[in-house]
């Protein structure tokens, strides 16, 4: 009986140990359960504060001082004279007026040229997967080594373009210092770049029509290009509002392309700024001319420009949604 006492009494101190480790991992559980979700998207909302967020607020309390690049932290309150200064700063109509011109110079003929490559990919081709990497490639392009091709097809004096005009009889034209020239051109790096990707948004838009809407207008008499405009394009609607609100957005920032077009001088949009947009116009006021609150104000100016962009897309969507 003392033997029995004995070995019991190590053992409470085992069974309390179990009981406080089964406690442990089941409180463990819980944590892992209700913070570990936390803790997946913590990367991303730090990366956003940090680069998207602060950028954000600092940019909008920049816009109401005057304040130089060369010593940001010395501050004079302005209030909104930075706003009124851009309405009469010719400079600033010009770039937006730019920006709305390179934008539809661009982005018209690239969906439409999207649209119309995604319809013949939709049909059985040879080699459909080769086609489709193909209209990748741009994209995956750099806009540096794009421009730069760019800009030897468009030079003045070796161009190939020039050189082609030449065969028919057209004599050279100077790309970089003519207004519509400047902005075909600059639209024309765009329009190679995002062709591709935007027709690889409509292709699998297409693949997901049903296929009954195509044998029944079949039945019905209609012929492809009909089938096209009666079944494709309806059902592509909020796809192609979609890729028009997108490529409306990347025009308002538009930037690289028209500043390594321009060479030297590409953050003034050619010596009379005739391509200058507004991405440049910000870059040149804060980058150049040190004039940060300035630059502020125009950055703020575009994500208004954003916002009312997104407030159409809204609007256009629920009506599109109502015509249904």
């Amino acid at each position: 009986m003392s033997g029995t006492a004995v070995d019991a009494a190590p053992q409470a101190p085992a069974d309390e140990r179990a009981a406080r480790r089964r406690a442990w991992r089941s409180r463990r559980y819980r944590w892992d359960v209700r913070y570990s979700p936390y803790a997946f998207i913590a990367p991303f909302f730090l990366f956003f504060i940090a680069f998207g967020l602060f950028p954000l607020l600092y940019t909008g309390w920049a816009s109401l001082h005057r304040v130089e690049l060369s010593a940001p932290n010395d501050m004079q309150w302005a209030g909104l004279h930075n706003y009124t200064r851009l309405l009469g700063d010719a400079f600033f109509w010009n770039a937006l007026r730019n920006t709305f011109t390179i934008g539809v110079l661009s982005t018209v003929p690239q969906l439409l040229m999207a649209l119309g490559l995604a319809h013949l990919l939709n049909y059985r081709l040879r080699g459909s997967s080769f086609f489709r990497v193909a209209l990748l490639t741009p994209y995956a392009t750099s806009v540096a080594a794009a421009a730069l091709v760019f800009v030897l097809l468009f030079g003045r004096d070796y161009g190939l373009i020039n050189w082609l005009l030449g065969v028919v009889g057209v004599a050279p034209v100077d790309w970089q210092s003519g207004t519509w020239t400047s902005q075909l051109a600059v639209s024309s790096i765009v329009i190679w770049r995002w062709t591709g990707y935007n027709a690889l948004i409509y292709l699998a838009a297409m693949q997901a029509i049903p296929k009954d809407l195509y044998e029944s207008a079949a039945l019905d008499g209609a012929t492809r290009w009909e089938q096209f405009r009666h079944v494709t394009v309806p059902s592509l609607r909020p796809t192609i509002l979609f890729t028009v609100v997108v490529s409306t957005i990347g025009a308002t920032q538009l930037f690289g392309e028209p500043l390594l077009f321009g060479g030297a001088a590409g953050q003034k949009g050619g010596a009379a700024h005739q391509f200058q947009t507004l991405g440049l116009y910000l870059y040149e006021q804060g980058w150049f001319n040190f004039h940060l609150g300035r630059a502020s104000a125009v950055a703020w100016a575009m994500f208004l420009i954003l916002l009312l962009i997104a407030a159409v897309n809204v609007l256009i969507a629920r009506r599109l949604r109502r015509d249904r």
